[in-house]
């Protein structure tokens, strides 16, 4: 096998990698990886239709790469909605999700029975269209403090940062009296540092702004 045989061979086993991911933006870079290897080893060896058709799929990995980008922190792509703690779509999707859920958050919980209104707790769903990519659960703590529960991204949107939409959204805090926002306990690979959380011991913590208080009239 000389060194051009190699490089096809390469190309074509990142281009079978790429199909094998659960993560929409891992996929897409390394197909367009894979398309690129490949454009170069069918040009050398003059196999015309294959780099026409190579070409044609990293045109498109490119759209979807450059869409996926430029909407990742897009608050008209990604919607947050507040259901009850007890909602049973929550519920479903906990259930659904279990085994990836302990697997970034060890020791997670969420009791399935109603407990006494004095446990106040929140849970919020973040979609794209109808398609749920994040969940942030939360209850309150002494001294105006939001614990996090979980926070939690569906493997395909594990490369984005959905929960991000739920803390730029501070009044979902603030109208509740909330003043610091912590990071959930003992959670695997943390991404707070990119939200404006700072470290405080084995957590990441948000100070929340003052309320606006309205003037008189």
């Amino acid at each position: 096998m000389n060194w051009l045989e190699l490089v096809g061979w390469v190309g074509s086993v990142v281009l079978v990698w790429s199909l094998l991911q659960t993560r929409i933006l891992r996929l897409r870079a390394l197909n367009l990886l894979g398309c690129l290897i490949l454009i170069g080893y069918n040009g050398a060896v003059q196999v015309w239709p294959m780099v026409g058709l190579n070409i044609v799929l990293a045109v498109i990995n490119v759209w979807y790469l450059r869409k996926m980008l430029a909407t990742r922190h897009d608050e008209a792509t990604y919607q947050v909605v507040e259901v009850g703690v007890h909602d049973q779509f929550l519920a479903h999707t906990l259930q659904v999700h279990a085994a990836d859920i302990a697997r970034f958050n060890p020791g997670f919980e969420w009791p399935a029975q109603p407990r006494p209104a004095a446990d106040e707790r929140s849970a919020f769903l973040v979609v794209r269209a109808d398609e749920v990519v994040g969940v942030v659960l939360a209850h309150a703590e002494a001294r105006g403090v939001a614990q996090i529960d979980l926070d939690y991204v569906t493997k395909r949107f594990r490369d984005f940062t959905p929960g991000e939409f739920v803390y730029r959204r501070s009044s979902l805090f603030t109208d509740r009296g909330f003043r610091r926002v912590v990071s959930p306990p003992g959670m695997v690979a943390p991404y707070y540092h990119r939200l404006g959380f700072h470290r405080e011991g084995d957590a990441y913590v948000l100070d929340l702004p003052e309320p606006a208080v309205a003037s008189p009239a």
